[in-house]
């Protein structure tokens, strides 16, 4: 047990380095067969020792730009998201009994990050593999088989290594065929890649204003963050007046370009309406509105402010972080005072529609900050007529950590799922314009000021992962309800026919 703890502790660590800031993807197949190996010939009242440990590794160094809340905060969130890894080791130490247990214990990998990514309060999609596979030949798989296939394939990689190891000396046909036909599932997209028509172009600038001071606390300093943006915005249109950058369609600013309610507030107000009538092209506004339906609530919303005419279309996001922007059964489980949480006076609500906003002629489908992270937003907006995405985020809290890569790879990763160019705004960093194949055709660093101004191409194709939707998300999640009930089922036997063998035996 110590050296399969000690395999798993490696395994979780190599892991989390296919992940940026490192990003060796590579990775990702051998630390899952280290997983593999450390679970292998264990009973399930023992496998989930080492899978737990190997779940504590990767989860506090993925996401160890968690610290920038608190260290408490990271401790708390990573100690939730290792515990997931306790069920894993149970399916993987199941799977195993079966003959084709490489798919099972891919399946079971797939069904648990799946589950800890919706589960509890939204959960934290953060660390899919799929989250790691940019620049790689499976990101290529994304238009076919969506976020979920390809964790799958990931998955399945790295499952199948551990099974090719078992074997190595075998050298059988069984083992050359294995090998052939995982290596034909992960090239046949690069051998025949989704076409994606294109049914137009717009020009989009996106701002990024940066925050001032040491870029942190975007609250302290809202109302400069918000003339940064709105002088950037006057700018560009002076430079398009001079006919020195080309006149965009529209412009996006990012979350929290404005933290009070753009409504309520004059001076707020009067400087988007400037900028938006400077520049005379609708400006997309990432704003804080107070709830309509409860003043006790807030909303964080991308909002169409048209020239001449003030607000039109307005996207909700569909995932505030717990303990962030909102907090879960305010004052019952953690008292309001406790740590940070004293920063969050307000509740916000979360958004439920997935109609994407009209943007002068073009359908957009918006995200704000994490929501880029989960299946259904993007996904949702794009099938019902967006032709282009664009992610809106501030990130401020986060600007001296990874968390500002890795998002910008997920946002990478939507535009190859999505077959849709994808506009990021960030407050102040990483901003970028990246195109369906997932190239990034123009970026802003981070703490960088600067407007991109780019042409990008509209579509009306679907993929076919976003015809799929959730479903593959629902049936893993499926497949891990169904398995446990025969696991258990079948233990049940085992008892009953114990018990029968025990009472036999003492009755002779």
């Amino acid at each position: 047990m110590p050296l399969r703890c000690l395999l798993a502790l490696v395994g979780g660590l190599a892991l989390a380095a296919a992940f940026e800031p490192v990003g060796f993807a590579w990775l990702m197949p051998p630390a899952i067969a280290a997983l593999v190996f450390s679970v292998r010939g264990l009973r399930p009242g023992r496998a989930w020792m080492p899978t737990l440990l190997y779940g504590i590794t990767f989860t506090y160094a993925v996401m160890v730009w968690m610290r920038a809340v608190g260290t408490d905060a990271w401790i708390a969130m990573c100690a939730l998201e290792a515990s997931f890894f306790v069920p894993l080791g149970l399916g993987l130490s199941w799977s195993m009994r079966h003959r084709a247990w490489p798919v099972w214990a891919a399946l079971w990998w797939v069904g648990v990050e799946t589950w800890r990514s919706g589960f509890p309060f939204s959960g934290m999609p953060f660390g899919r593999l799929v989250y790691a596979t940019a620049d790689t030949p499976w990101a290529d798989a994304l238009p076919w088989i969506g976020m979920t296939g390809v964790s799958f394939l990931v998955a399945l990689t790295g499952t199948t290594l551990a099974w090719l190891l078992i074997h190595l000396r075998s050298r059988t046909r069984t083992a050359y065929a294995v090998l052939a036909g995982l290596a034909v599932v992960t090239v046949a997209p690069l051998l025949v890649p989704f076409h994606v028509d294109e049914s137009g172009t717009t020009t989009v600038a996106a701002v990024q204003g940066d925050v001032p001071g040491t870029g942190l606390d975007v609250v302290a300093v809202h109302r400069d963050v918000t003339a940064n943006h709105v002088r950037l915005t006057r700018e560009l249109a002076d430079a398009v007046a001079a006919g020195d950058e080309p006149e965009p369609d529209f412009v996006v600013w990012p979350e929290n370009s404005t933290a009070v309610d753009p409504f309520t507030d004059p001076g707020v107000h009067a400087g988007i309406i400037a900028a938006t009538d400077a520049i005379g092209v609708p400006v997309v506004v990432g704003g804080m509105s107070n709830d309509p339906l409860d003043d006790g609530h807030v909303l964080n919303q991308g909002i169409v402010y048209q020239p001449g005419l003030g607000s039109g279309d307005r996207y909700t996001k569909r995932h505030p972080v717990p303990y962030g922007e909102y907090i879960p059964f305010r004052g019952s489980l953690i008292p309001e005072s406790y740590g940070k949480l004293r920063m969050v006076p307000r509740d916000m609500v979360r958004g439920t529609s997935l109609e994407p906003l009209r943007v002068g002629d073009v359908l957009v489908a918006d995200a704000i900050c994490f929501d880029v992270a989960y299946d259904e937003g993007i996904g949702g907006q794009v099938a019902r007529g967006a032709q282009l995405v664009t992610v809106q985020t501030s990130n401020a809290m986060f600007s001296r950590t990874g968390q500002l890569a890795q998002q910008f790879e997920i946002s990478r990763l939507r535009a190859q799922e999505t077959g849709r160019w994808v506009v990021v705004a960030a407050i102040n960093g990483i901003s970028g314009v990246v195109r369906p194949d997932g190239r990034v055709v123009a970026s802003v660093p981070a703490r960088g000021q600067e407007v991109l101004v780019e042409t990008v191409g509209l579509s009306d194709t679907l993929t076919p992962a976003v015809r799929l939707g959730v479903w593959p998300s629902r049936l893993v999640l499926v497949f891990l309800v169904g398995h446990t009930a025969l696991a258990f089922a079948a233990y049940r036997r085992r008892r009953r026919g114990n018990r029968a063998v025990a009472a036999t035996t003492g009755t002779r």
